[in-house]
């Protein structure tokens, strides 16, 4: 297990260009979710160190060349990258030890492929165009020349969950720096040294000024809401859940902040009755919930089945997660983890008896695992004959649970799929493109794979219809999440 593995600790925070303890010399551990013991621990900050990041944020925003000078952010930003390259080893053993995540999954979406993506936004300073001069019209009798500019939009506080986190915290960074801005940034309680270890490449191997970035981790969730009340702090960039994410609106509108949410999901995998090779769409649900015990919000976990053809997929999806192979998240051959907290598998396993409770049929899984005596796990767990209107079918649980919900028809699936208050996500299959694609255009979400396509990459906007959020993460529509638009009027030569 983890205590065989040497995880190098960054414990401070990152506040106005020092490394630092908090103010108030507290800390707080940091558990393993696979061992259940103590890391190591973490500087606790208090609401007065947000308060000294925000300030800090300020004056590097308000008082520095920063948010102009784009060729100085473009080698700032090249230094960074190359620094969280040069530490990759080091963030994979951090992201396995305390996100409980499989080895496997950091050379992918939990370390390799984010510390690729960070390069994408290396040249973005130079390489957007912040000023558009439109045509000369008249206005009110007079000619006049019009000039839409763009600018950072000033201090931002980026909010991030403990699922992906080293991912997510680069995936704030480097578009908010890239567009001119500062940050403070506050991780989740449960994996804060994913953040704190970026705090300290920032400060000791690269050019980036003192307060550009700050770093704040907390076991006090409330820390960051500081962040959202304070009207110094000009945009909220959060990803996380749903609940949490309406707070963030309300607390943010007395000042009338700027938000990116990206939040929850219960993403739709149809598979259609013409498919004739199903295991690779049934394998996007079937093992796609059970990768990283399905603490992700993107994945499909409602798998939409044609009555025509239900007991054959089924039978296909129990026989996948029957295969499923977890536990110690260091052994390469597992898939899925633990859970990251005794709290979460507690709630999973709440909704999996509210889920029997409510009449499902549970086909597989369904408790702890027997053999595992250590660690927050639960069993590869299979519904099938869920009614779309249950508690299963309807709220995100996000833990290794596929609910299997039979449809009758195209409409019918169209319509189970956008029976949500979520709309984040998706995937259809068919044997015909066209088919697959009249489906997808009717699914209100915002991404989805067709026939086995994938659209997670740096230069692809992500985010949700509905309740999964508001705004883009990635892409131009992304880094246009951290500009604000400035109209400017002249009168013609």
């Amino acid at each position: 297990m983890t205590d065989a593995h040497e995880v190098r600790a960054e414990p401070r925070l990152l506040i106005d260009g020092k490394l630092t303890e908090a103010s108030s010399g507290a800390t707080f551990e940091n558990i393993d979710p696979t061992t259940e013991e103590v890391l190591g621990v973490t500087a606790d900050g208090s609401p007065a160190d947000m308060r000294s990041a925000i300030a800090a944020a300020r004056r590097a925003f308000d008082d520095t060349s920063w948010s102009t000078d784009h060729e100085f952010r473009r080698r700032c930003l090249e230094q960074l990258h190359g620094a969280v390259a040069a530490h990759k080893e080091e963030l994979r053993s951090i992201t396995v030890a305390e996100v409980g995540s499989p080895i496997a999954l950091t050379y992918a979406n939990q370390v390799d492929l984010p510390i690729d993506d960070l390069g994408y936004w290396v040249d973005q300073p130079v390489r957007y165009e912040y000023e558009r001069w439109l045509p000369e019209r008249d206005v009110f009798g007079q000619p006049q020349r019009r000039l839409v500019r763009r600018e950072a939009v000033g201090v931002v506080g980026a909010i991030t969950p403990w699922n992906f986190p080293l991912n997510l915290n680069l995936a704030k960074l480097g578009p908010a720096l890239a567009a001119g801005n500062t940050v403070v940034l506050k991780p989740a309680p449960d994996t804060p040294w994913s953040a704190t270890a970026l705090g300290r490449m920032v400060a000791e191997e690269t050019d980036i000024p003192a307060g550009v970035v700050n770093v704040v981790a907390s076991s006090d969730h409330m820390v960051g809401e500081v962040l959202t009340t304070d009207p110094r702090v000009d945009m909220i960039t959060f990803t996380g859940s749903t609940a949490t994410g309406r707070r963030i609106m309300a607390k943010g509108s007395d000042t009338v902040k700027k938000v990116f949410l990206e939040l929850g999901g219960k993403s739709a995998n149809i598979v259609l009755d013409d498919v004739e090779e199903a295991g690779g769409a049934i394998g996007v649900s079937a093992i796609g919930v059970c990768t990283h015990a399905g603490q992700g919000c993107a994945i499909t976990t409602r798998l939409l089945l044609p009555r025509s053809r239900y007991q054959e997929f089924l039978d296909m999806a129990d026989a996948m997660m029957a295969s499923v192979t977890y536990g110690d998240p260091w052994d390469a051959a597992n898939l899925q983890g633990p859970l990251i907290s005794a709290k979460q598998r507690d709630r999973v396993l709440g909704y999996i008896e509210k889920g029997k409770a409510e009449g499902a049929r549970l086909v597989r899984g369904g408790g702890v695992p027997a053999h595992l005596d250590k660690g927050f796990f639960v069993e590869p767990t299979l519904f099938a004959d869920v009614d779309p209107k249950a508690t299963i079918a309807q709220e995100e649980i996000f833990g290794p649970v596929l609910v299997v919900i039979p449809y009758d028809d195209d409409d019918d699936a169209v319509r189970i799929a956008n029976d949500s208050i979520y709309g984040l996500s998706g995937a259809v299959t068919s044997a015909s493109e066209e088919r697959a694609m009249a489906v997808a255009r009717r699914v209100r979400t915002g991404t989805i794979m067709v026939n086995g396509g994938f659209w997670n990459a740096p230069d692809v906007p992500f985010g949700g219809y509905r309740q999964s959020g508001v705004g883009r993460e990635n892409g131009v529509e992304g880094f246009e999440e951290y500009l604000e638009t400035k109209a400017i009027a002249l009168p013609a030569r």
